[in-house]
């Protein structure tokens, strides 16, 4: 794997902010993982820190108090209001404009929510190069393996019924897995359980394409030998694709139909959805990867991105969403599992999906990180997760989409693009950029 070279540019050019308007003169901005100079225009910071400087000086009876938790209702209100520095959040769109201007990404979508409003929702660049699709709020993107977190919810739903236990066998729900072998041959000592796979410590087979319906590709999982004992690795692979499958013999619904009338109606997430519509298909954000040699952005193809209408849906990876979507899936579980009026599961459950699951195993992607219930969960901050609290959790996806929660800092972070050939899309500088940013808008 390569590991993009660090730098110190985002906090930087943050703390130029911080310190005086006549500092920001001096800023530039260095892309350390993509190896290019982005040198930040003087006129457009002097102009933005001039402008927000013209709305901090309000006088403090012009200014709202400081709101109690606006309970997941997700309203858009002016940084200010809620005592954040505007500066670095309005920094964002150009951090993320360079990375289009060096041709790093086609556009992409950034949205930040702090105590249940959004303050940064901005998109920028292009959803389509070829047609000069400008890139809009209401894009959809292939958030790949950011469905994992979503499915998992699902499953918790089960739990919170009483009609799945977590610490069950699978083969208690899919006797498929009741003769299931490891590698060398022999029974393992204990079988895989439903927390096994929401944690990626099954030991299952790592493929998590689809091989026929959901039931067929389960009952292929269930063939292949286990690569370790359970428990005893961590190892990312389908085991949310075998968790969609209880969720189907459980319920008595299909996943789509499940996800939809117990999570994505109840939320308003209007356009998640496994079957963009062919409406939602002309706001769907191109994929594309950059040609080595001529540095150009290629459109590209995936097997996760398959718009056919008899596609079967993939729970680890085939969801498509916009931000103002999943930031209402990720206020809810931040919420305790309920958004507004509307809960979708008890409060300790969403505690528990939050909880390193995983003791001292070494997972994720990015160092200092632990597993939970289908996230991702920072132990120990460092690097591209520095500037976040312990706790925080959010998953990625294979095309560079992030979506981070920070309990303590009470932030959301989405960052939604479409960049295949990432060399990891967890570490990437889109996402310190916008991490690094976002965090520094508080006071």
């Amino acid at each position: 794997m390569v590991t993009p070279m660090k730098s110190s540019c985002p906090r930087t050019f943050v703390s130029g902010y911080l310190q005086s308007a006549k500092l920001c003169s001096l800023l530039t901005w260095s892309c350390w993982c993509l190896g290019f100079l982005l040198v930040l225009s003087i006129s457009q910071v002097l102009a933005g820190i001039e402008e927000s400087g013209t709305s901090a000086s309000k006088s403090a009876s012009e200014k709202v108090a400081l709101p109690q938790e606006t309970s997941g209702v997700l309203p858009e209100l002016d940084p200010l209001i809620l005592g954040l520095d505007d500066r670095p959040l309005r920094a964002i769109r150009q951090g993320m404009e360079k990375f289009v201007e060096a041709k790093e990404i086609a556009g992409a979508v950034t949205l930040v929510a702090y105590r249940g409003a959004i303050v940064h929702w901005e998109p920028v660049g292009y959803r389509s190069l070829e047609d000069g699709q400008p890139m809009t709020r209401d894009t959809l993107f292939a958030i790949a393996s950011m469905t994992k977190p979503i499915v998992a919810t699902g499953l918790m739903m089960l739990v919170d019924r009483g009609q799945v236990r977590l610490d069950e066998p699978v083969a208690t729900y899919l006797p498929e897995f009741r003769d299931v072998k490891l590698l060398d041959g022999r029974t393992p000592k204990s079988p895989p359980t439903v927390r096994h796979l929401l944690t990626h410590t099954s030991g299952l087979h790592p493929d998590q394409q689809m091989h026929g319906s959901l039931a067929e590709t389960v009952r292929y999982l269930a063939s292949q030998p286990l690569r370790f004992e359970p428990g005893t690795q961590w190892a990312y692979g389908p085991g949310l694709t075998v968790a969609g499958r209880i969720i189907e013999v459980v319920s008595g619904k299909d996943l789509e139909t499940f996800l939809r009338e117990e999570i994505f109606e109840p939320l308003r997430m209007i356009d998640t959805t496994f079957h963009p519509s062919s409406e939602q298909q002309k706001r769907l954000a191109k994929l594309y990867q950059k040609d080595r040699q001529s540095g150009e952005l290629r459109p590209a193809e995936h097997w996760l991105i398959n718009l056919s209408p008899s596609a079967p849906p993939n729970p680890s990876g085939g969801l498509f969403s916009p931000a103002g979507d999943l930031v209402r899936f990720y206020q809810a579980i931040l919420d305790g599992g309920i958004l507004g009026t509307k809960r979708i599961l008890r409060e300790e459950l969403t505690l528990e999906m939050r909880r390193v699951q995983t003791d001292e195993l070494t997972t994720g992607f990015t160092a200092g990180n632990g597993w939970g219930l289908g996230w991702c969960v920072v132990r120990q901050p460092q690097g591209v997760t520095s500037m976040l609290s312990p706790g925080t959790f959010g998953h990625g996806g294979a095309f560079g989409t992030q979506g981070w929660i920070d309990p303590e800092k009470k932030m959301i972070f989405i960052l939604l693009i479409q960049r295949l050939g990432l060399p990891n899309a967890d570490q990437s500088a889109f996402r310190e950029t916008l991490q690094t940013l976002a965090t520094s808008a508080l006071r």
